[in-house]
Order: C-alpha cells, then sequence, then structure tokens
C-alpha cells in the first residue's frame, strides 16, 4: 500500500513509523522541517490531568501514556522522554476546584495524591517557600515531558530505516480527485504524487486542503517563554499560579502562562522584550528567586490544532476514500497510541473501537 502522510510533527512523525512497520511503502511530506511547526512550539506535557474530560478520551490519553514509556523501552531508552511528574498547587481562591479535580481524576484512577510543602521542597529545593504557601500541593507520579522535536526526528529516521521516503519543503496543494477518491496529492510547485491512501497530519494546516471536506478547527495560541541557562535546578513539569514551568535541557526553564497568549496570534512578533514576558519574568523570579533580574532568552508563539468541538479527529472521512485524517490537540500526549491505532486501521484494515468517538464523521452526517 503506498500511503502518504501529510505533516511530520509529533503525530506526523510517530504514524508514518507505524505505517511502515506495519508493511505500508510510505512518503512523508512536510512543508518545513521535522517537527517545525506546532510541535517545536508546544509546552509538551504528558498528562491526562484534567478530570472532566469524557470517559474514552480519558482513556486513550492513558493508554497513550504508557504507549510513551513503551517507545522509550523500544528504543532503547530515549532522550526526548522524561516521565519526571507533575506538581500543582493554587492560591486559596482556586483550591476548591483543584480539589474537585483531583478528586475526580482519583475516581477514575488515574496516580494523583495529595503531598505537603516540606515534600514539594525535597523535590524542588530552589522554590521559595514563602511563594508556595501552606496549602496542599497536587502530585502526579505518573506525568512527564517529551522533547518534541528529538521524538519526531528519532520517529522519522526509524520511518526511513523501514523504506519510507521523507521529503521537506514539499508543500501540499491540494488532493488529486477521481470519482469521489483520492488517489495522491499535488505540491505546491505543481508535482503529483500518487498514493493508495493519504493521511493528513497537517495539525492547524489540516483544513486548508481542497477540494476533500475538511475537520471544522477552532485553534488555540500557545505562548512559550524560555530563561537563559540557569543554576535553579527544576525537574518536574510544575503547575504554580505564577505560570507553567519544567526544564528544557541545557539549564533552561520553559515557562507558559495561558492567561498571556488571549492577545496573541501566529502574527505577534516573538519578542523577549514583550511588556507580557517581562510581567511573567518577574512573577515566575517570585516563586524562583535565582531567577531575579534575568531577561527572556525567546519566545514562541504557536498556534495548537483543536478540532471545533474539542475532541480528537482521528479516522476517513465520509464519502472520500483513500483519505485519513488526524488532528488533535494532544499530539504529544496521543501520538503513539493514535500511531498504532491509525496504522492498524490504514495497514491492517481494523475497526479500533478505541477511536470510535473521535470520528471525523461528527462534523459531516
Amino acid at each position: 500500500m503506498q500511503t502518504i502522510v501529510i505533516g511530520a510533527g509529533v503525530l506526523g512523525a510517530a504514524i508514518a513509523f507505524r505505517l511502515a512497520q506495519a508493511g505500508a511503502q510510505v512518503t512523508v511530506l512536510e512543508a518545513g522541517r521535522v517537527g517545525g511547526g506546532t510541535s517545536g512550539t508546544s509546552f509538551a506535557w504528558i498528562n491526562s490531568a484534567t478530570g472532566g474530560v469524557p470517559p474514552a478520551y480519558h482513556a486513550l490519553r492513558i493508554a497513550s501514556m504508557q504507549a510513551h514509556a513503551e517507545v522509550a523501552a523500544e528504543f532503547g531508552g530515549a532522550s526526548w522522554y522524561h516521565p519526571t511528574g507533575g506538581l500543582k498547587w493554587a492560591w486559596p481562591a482556586e483550591l476548591p476546584a483543584l480539589e474537585a479535580n483531583v478528586a475526580a481524576l482519583q475516581a477514575r484512577g488515574y496516580a494523583a495524591e495529595w503531598i505537603d510543602r516540606a515534600r514539594l521542597l525535597a523535590m524542588e529545593p530552589d522554590l521559595d517557600p514563602v511563594a508556595i504557601g501552606d496549602g496542599p500541593i497536587a502530585w502526579f507520579p505518573e506525568e512527564g515531558w517529551l522533547d518534541p522535536v528529538p521524538y519526531a526526528g528519532a520517529m522519522v529516521r526509524a520511518a526511513q530505516s523501514l523504506g519510507a521516503v521523507l521529503r521537506t519543503g514539499a508543500r501540499v496543494a491540494g488532493m488529486e480527485m477521481a470519482g469521489g477518491r483520492v488517489t495522491g496529492v499535488r505540491l505546491a510547485d505543481g508535482t503529483r504524487l500518487a498514493a493508495d491512501c493519504v493521511v493528513n497530519c497537517a495539525g492547524r494546516w489540516s483544513d486548508g486542503l481542497r477540494p476533500v471536506p475538511h475537520v471544522p478547527l477552532a485553534p488555540t495560541v500557545g505562548f512559550l517563554v524560555f530563561t537563559p541557562p540557569v543554576a535553579a535546578g527544576i525537574s518536574h513539569v510544575l503547575h504554580a499560579p505564577e505560570a507553567n514551568l519544567r526544564p528544557d535541557g541545557a539549564g533552561r526553564l520553559m515557562l507558559v502562562w495561558n492567561d498571556f497568549a488571549a492577545g496573541f496570534s501566529a502574527e505577534t512578533p516573538p519578542d523577549p522584550r514583550l511588556p507580557e514576558v517581562q510581567e511573567m519574568m518577574q512573577s515566575v523570579s517570585r516563586l524562583i528567586p535565582s531567577l531575579a533580574g534575568l531577561e527572556a532568552e525567546a519566545v514562541r508563539i504557536g498556534v495548537r490544532p483543536l478540532p471545533r468541538d474539542g475532541l480528537s479527529a482521528i479516522g476517513p472521512v465520509p464519502r472520500t476514500e483513500g483519505y485519513y485524517v488526524a488532528v488533535t490537540h494532544s499530539g504529544v500526549t496521543l501520538s503513539p497510541i493514535l500511531a498504532r491505532l491509525v496504522a492498524a486501521e490504514v495497514v491492517r484494515g481494523e475497526d479500533r473501537a478505541e477511536l470510535a468517538e473521535f470520528r471525523p464523521a461528527r462534523f459531516f452526517n
């Protein structure tokens, strides 16, 4: 089976690997570079830490958290996978919401427990005890984070070792159709490539291809701030009132505060001198005193794909044979499990029950 995968982010790269492993002849088309789209502007938190999501979505995320560990073992250890666990605390006014969420997660069997400030400081000694306060802290030991670009690169290389072809700088302009079936793609330079199946993993760009029907999207903006290398030894994913933060390698920290992202768009210049960036740095320095006086080293602004109803859209598009869509807001968490499931459906013709609630058909019926 000749299969084209559009997009080489974390999801497209992982799907390409599993397709090739299942015996498909795979061509990966990437408009830019591997991992250079939304994947490279992601907080990359591996989790299922929202107790109110639909049970099927929670179950899929839990399965994928385990799949990340399995992929790391499959690759003989993976430098991109960091199962550090996550910590979260809140201002007194927001504590009831946190308590309700933890209770909902525990009711579902999610690994979540309460710890005190002394234990938090034993885990993260560079935090200021005064800034933490004396309220309870939620500890999620099975969470972690991913280096998304190295991960995508490893998946693509694994696919190539099985015969897959990667074409970068290959922007897909539209689909080739014959009698209601997708027969391939047309690139911006006029090149036409034939395929038995096209898998669209283009993320926030997935709705721009014609003439096929597209999943309606409601993208959200992500706003990341990076510190210069610092001596602060943060080692977990932290969700503090000041910001969400995690280590990012070479002594750098990645910070994100979604409240700041509301006024930004993909066209906002990623300038470390933005007032919002300076405010975030000042706020986080109250939590981590060693950051005091430091300026941000870099900013990234990305647009995250989100189907209009907030759930992933995975599966064939109705009345369009040979065309499969995989678009999700949770690409980092879900990529390893979706890769397996998509390969089973595309190559082996299975109908995976895990994906029943996430079919693109819900937008077209």
